[in-house]
C-alpha cells in the first residue's frame, strides 16, 4: 500500500499590520464591535499571490529536506492569482527552481484541504513529492469602504510538502463538495470587488462545515470523540463556534489564529495548522479533522493523522 505523508510545511504574512482601529478611521466601526462579531483584532495586507506562496514554500521544503530537483508536482490553491494569464503556480515553480508539472487550482476558502487531498490521489498514480500551496491576497479584491467585507479579508500563505511513504499514510478520509446555486452569496467579478451576503454565508457555512466534516469521519471510520485538533478555515469565530457545538467537539479544540490574520481563504487552514505544530499544540500521533468552506459554494474535509 502507497500512502503520503506531510513532511514539511511554512507560512509566510506580510509585514503589514491593519489593527481594527486604524480600520475605525475609515469605516464606521469600531475595535469592540469587530471583535464581538468576528473574532478578528488585526490583518496582515501586502505582498502578491505568488511571492507569499514561494516564501512558505522554501520553509516547507527546507523542513523536509527536498531539493529542487526532486519535486514531482506543485498544487497551488488560490482565488486571487496574480494575474489571469499564466497561472500564479507558474511563477512559484519558476522561482523555486522546479522542474516539474504546476498548476492552480480555485476551490476558493476550501481550496488547500481540495488541493491536499488531490495530492495524495498524485501519490496513488506514482509521484513521490508533491508541494501543496494555500495562497492568497483577498485585499486586492476588497472595496476597504464596504464595512461587511473590509474587517474580514487579508492576505497570506501556507506550504505543506507532501511525500509518498509505505503503508496507508496520514489520509483516513475526506469529503469534498460543491452547490452552484449559492454563487450569489459570495462573488466577485473579474476586475471587480468581493459582495458577501454574510446572514446567508454564515447560515450556509455552519451546515455544510458540519455534514462534511461527519462524512470525512465517517469515511475515516472514526467518531468526533477520536479527533484531537479541528482546524477550520478561519473566516469567523462565530462560525466555528458554532458548528464545533453542532459537531459535538469542545471549541478548546479548534486551531485558531484569525485574531491575528482575518480571513486569508485558501491560506487559512494551512496558516493555523503551521502555527499549531510550531507551538508544539499539534504533537506526531494526533488526529486533526480540517474543515473547510467557501465560496461557490464549496466545502471540504479531512481527517489527517500527524506523522511528519
Amino acid at each position: 500500500m502507497r500512502g503520503a505523508q506531510i513532511k514539511g510545511w511554512g507560512s509566510a504574512l506580510p509585514e503589514k499590520v491593519v489593527t481594527n482601529k486604524d480600520l475605525e478611521s475609515t469605516l464606521d466601526t469600531n475595535d469592540e464591535w469587530i471583535v464581538e462579531r468576528t473574532g478578528i483584532r488585526e490583518r496582515r495586507i501586502g505582498g502578491s499571490t505568488s511571492g507569499l506562496a514561494i516564501e512558505a514554500s522554501r520553509l516547507a521544503m527546507a523542513r523536509a529536506g527536498w531539493e529542487p530537483e526532486t519535486v514531482d508536482l506543485l498544487i497551488l490553491a488560490t482565488t486571487s492569482p496574480d494575474q489571469q494569464i499564466p497561472a500564479s503556480a507558474s511563477t512559484v515553480q519558476n522561482e523555486l527552481g522546479l522542474t516539474c508539472g504546476a498548476f492552480d487550482l480555485n476551490a476558493a476558502c476550501s481550496g488547500f484541504v481540495y488541493a491536499l487531498v488531490a495530492a495524495h490521489g498524485f501519490v496513488q498514480t506514482g509521484l513521490s513529492r508533491i508541494l501543496v500551496i494555500g495562497s492568497d491576497t483577498l485585499s486586492r479584491l476588497t472595496d476597504w469602504e464596504d464595512r461587511g467585507t473590509a474587517i474580514l479579508f487579508a492576505d497570506g500563505a501556507g506550504a505543506a510538502a507532501v511525500e509518498a511513504v509505505d503503508g496507508p499514510g496520514e489520509l483516513l478520509g475526506y469529503d469534498l463538495g460543491s452547490d452552484g446555486s449559492a454563487r450569489h452569496i459570495l462573488d466577485a467579478d473579474i476586475g471587480g470587488y468581493m459582495h458577501m451576503d454574510g446572514k446567508e454565508v454564515f447560515r450556509r457555512a455552519v451546515r455544510v462545515m458540519v455534514a462534511s466534516g461527519n462524512a470525512a469521519l465517517e469515511r475515516a471510520g472514526l467518531t468526533i470523540d477520536d479527533i484531537d485538533h479541528v482546524v477550520p478555515h478561519q473566516a469567523n469565530i462565530r462560525i466555528i463556534e458554532s458548528a464545533c457545538k453542532k459537531l459535538g467537539v469542545p471549541v478548546e479544540k479548534a486551531v485558531t489564529v484569525l485574531d491575528r490574520t482575518g480571513n486569508t481563504s485558501a491560506a487559512s487552514i494551512p496558516l493555523a495548522l503551521v502555527d499549531g505544530v510550531d507551538s508544539g499544540r499539534i504533537q506526531p500521533g494526533d488526529t486533526i479533522l480540517f474543515v473547510g468552506f467557501g465560496a461557490g459554494m464549496t466545502w471540504a474535509s479531512a481527517v489527517v493523522r500527524w506523522q511528519p
